[in-house]
């Protein structure tokens, strides 16, 4: 069993990388542990627990700037955020129960370390492009600080963005600035019943090139959507495409109608209101459709127009699935066997995109690679990248792989 180390300052964070990198010792870096099973197993007899680590340090909600400690839960975040009818607009994942860990327990430096971005991103951007700021410890046992307070901050390099989804393998995050968005005051979402994944992703692809500012757009075929624990779309009896706008009530009106007029002929449209919405779009926020009993879960992103290829395609692996992100997120469960995986991995980068394996038993993990594996060159820079803020590869080793991600 790895010995624990508990920081509770950001000094203390900087003593206990210091102290390993002059005895030699790797490090485990985990916050509330939510993503341990996300990636290869870390071989380290050290775990570096961030948990003491919490708190919001500053928020100042006429600024849309909350900095907070990397430990600290998105479940404080949220509620701090509400009480200012604010919120974090990408939309961050809760993955723990998908990967056997307690729900609503991330924290931020997790979330972002992962770069976990929900169904908004298409309208919002990634979490990367919401975060300002941080303080961090290097490989090297050195306190660094990149980026700022505010939006526009010219600072050299962007290493506050290579943090993110880095999977704590360059730097500990002891400190974050992120950028927060006003709440919508209202919610409508337009569901398509009955359409096959080229319809849908045709569907999709005109509501989100419409001058609606469509904020979600997803296609679950009828088995998944059955699951769902809204009964308009778990009683539809068919597949479901999805269509979400946010915002001023008056506003919203306008393009929900809009958004019913462009699909109309296509199916038969329902209509759900805000909190019903809240409910569907968290569910596939969380990768909730996936049945409990799946072996092995893959994320694939792919350009949006090739959504309903790369689904088809993925028949070949015995699995089921749905479309985010208008059709360029696709969500997979399928055997733990390397032929089905071998399909995926195919068919992910024959579309232009890539695939990764986010749970699986470890047997598999050590016979595919959890993260798509890069190209020679790129490859290459990743190992230079991550030499240089971890020159004897003591934080998360082997997280993201081998030799195809820059590790030896």
């Amino acid at each position: 069993m790895a010995e624990i180390l508990r920081p509770a300052s950001a000094e203390e964070t900087r003593q206990a990388v210091a102290w390993a990198l002059g005895e030699d010792k790797p490090l485990e870096i985990v916050g509330a542990g939510t993503k341990r099973a996300f990636g290869h197993p870390v071989s380290a007899g050290y775990r570096l627990d961030l948990s003491g680590l919490s708190g919001i340090v500053d928020y100042e909600p006429a600024e849309l700037v909350l900095t907070a400690r990397a430990g600290t839960p998105l479940g404080e975040i949220a509620a701090a955020l509400a009480q200012s009818r604010q919120q974090l607009a990408f939309e961050p994942a809760d993955l723990g129960p998908l990967l056997g860990a307690p729900a609503e327990s991330a924290t931020l430096g997790g979330v972002l370390a992962a770069n976990l971005s929900g169904p908004r991103r298409i309208l919002a951007g990634a979490a990367r492009d919401h975060t300002l700021g941080l303080a961090m410890v290097t490989g090297r046992g050195e306190a660094v600080k990149a980026g700022g307070k505010v939006v526009k901050n010219v600072t050299g390099y962007d290493v506050t963005k290579l943090m993110c989804g880095s999977w704590g393998t360059l730097g500990v995050m002891t400190e974050l600035s992120i950028k927060v968005l006003p709440a919508p005051e209202r919610t409508r979402t337009v569901l398509v019943a009955g359409l096959d994944g080229d319809a849908a992703v045709a569907c999709m692809g005109r509501a989100l090139s419409s001058p609606n500012e469509v904020s979600g757009a997803a296609y679950l075929p009828a088995a998944i959507a059955a699951r769902s624990a809204v009964s308009h779309v778990a009683e539809a009896g068919a597949s479901i495409t999805a269509l979400r706008v946010e915002g001023p009530p008056i506003s919203v009106g306008a393009r929900n109608e809009a958004l019913r007029a462009l699909c109309a002929g296509l199916g038969e449209i329902e209509e759900l209101h805000s909190h019903n919405s809240a409910t569907f779009w968290r569910e596939l926020r969380d990768a909730a459709p996936i049945a409990a009993d799946a072996p092995a879960v893959w994320r694939l992103s792919v350009p949006p127009a090739t959504g309903a290829g790369v689904f088809a395609g993925l028949a070949g692996s015995e699995g089921e699935g749905w479309l985010d992100w208008g059709g360029g997120l696709v969500w997979w469960s399928c055997p733990a066997t390397v032929a089905a995986s071998a399909v995926v991995r195919q068919v992910a980068q024959a579309a232009g995109g890539h695939a990764t394996l986010v749970r699986a038993p470890d047997g598999l993990k050590a016979d595919v690679p959890v993260f798509h594996p890069q190209p020679a060159g790129r490859a290459a820079l990743s190992r230079r990248v991550r030499e240089g803020f971890d020159p004897r590869g003591i934080l998360n080793p082997r997280r993201m792989g081998g030799p195809g991600w820059g590790e030896t």
